[in-house]
């Protein structure tokens, strides 16, 4: 474990931690609160994904649309024009719209086939966003002066490393320069997360034996073509019963990797100082004590 105890995370010049979870327990609302305090710099793994890994992905998907459009067609062809998604921290559509969700094209859904393409595509993003922690921890020092550095996952982390391997490349890279912190949901979360996920859908990756097994029981369930399944509503199923298929894989992460605090404990952060509580208590019921 990068530290070794309370004090040590406590009494440390520089402070590393990555929060995992599912998203919407609050993972990017205390990687806000660190940022900004102006002594933490903010490395979020979205991001990272949207702009360098599938930043030429998501455009041509965009410009693709817009030469459906003849007036906006010539325009592009004569490069009078400039088409590219605006991601931020904040809003992660642009990464969402990309890889959609299959069903009725006629509502916006994708082929299975073309679904599962960008599904993949996705998982090697993610991985080398998170094997690019270790270069952002030295660039933040290096550039911006920032000692402190807090890791922003994604949701779907745990689906693309194995907790049980000890020699996970994405999982040692994080676990070698900073503290993992898994953020732990209740069953009382998880209608919460899925009616906020109905209203703004996140990017979403699966396995994909899940993903095969999800889309089977809703055909069997709602007896509908694959080709008219409504998107969206395919969309919140499958993130309801990811829910429950991810805890056991979190649980894991932060058995074999890291420490363990709570969306309730994060909830009451209100500062960098809360924080630094926060991850302490994580150490001390870990056994890290002072």
């Amino acid at each position: 474990m990068f530290y070794d105890s309370v004090s040590d995370w406590r009494d440390a010049a520089s402070r590393r931690v990555t929060f995992f979870g599912m998203s919407g327990l609050g993972k990017t609302h205390v990687s806000q609160i660190l940022r900004d305090s102006g002594a933490w710099f903010h490395y979020s793994i979205d991001y990272r994904i949207g702009t360098a890994y599938m930043g030429e992905h998501i455009n041509d998907n965009l410009k693709r649309e817009a030469m459906r459009v003849p007036f906006l067609a010539q325009l592009l062809r004569t490069d009078s024009i400039y088409i590219g998604s605006n991601i931020s921290f904040g809003n992660l559509a642009p990464l969402s719209a990309y890889l959609g969700q299959p069903g009725d094209p006629a509502r916006g859904g994708l082929p299975m086939a073309e679904y599962e393409r960008r599904q993949e595509l996705h998982v090697r993003a993610e991985i080398n966003a998170l094997l690019d922690t270790p270069h952002f921890i030295e660039r933040a020092r290096d550039i911006y002066g920032y000692d402190n550095f807090v890791c922003d996952t994604g949701g779907s982390i745990c689906e693309v490393v194995d907790p049980e391997d000890p020699a996970d490349p994405a999982l040692t890279a994080l676990s070698q320069n900073s503290l993992m912190v898994w953020i732990e949901g209740t069953p009382d979360h998880t209608q919460t997360l899925i009616n906020r996920f109905a209203r703004d859908p996140k990017p979403m990756c699966y396995r994909p034996a899940f993903l095969a097994q999800q889309w089977q029981a809703y055909l069997d369930m709602t007896g509908t073509a694959p080709d008219a399944v409504d998107p969206r509503a395919f969309a919140v199923h499958a993130y309801g019963a990811a829910i429950a298929e991810r805890h056991p894989r979190y649980a894991a992460m932060a058995a074999n990797w890291g420490v363990t605090t709570t969306a309730a404990e994060v909830a009451s952060v209100r500062d960098a100082d809360d924080v630094t509580e926060l991850v302490s208590a994580a150490l001390g019921r870990a056994g890290k004590g002072a």
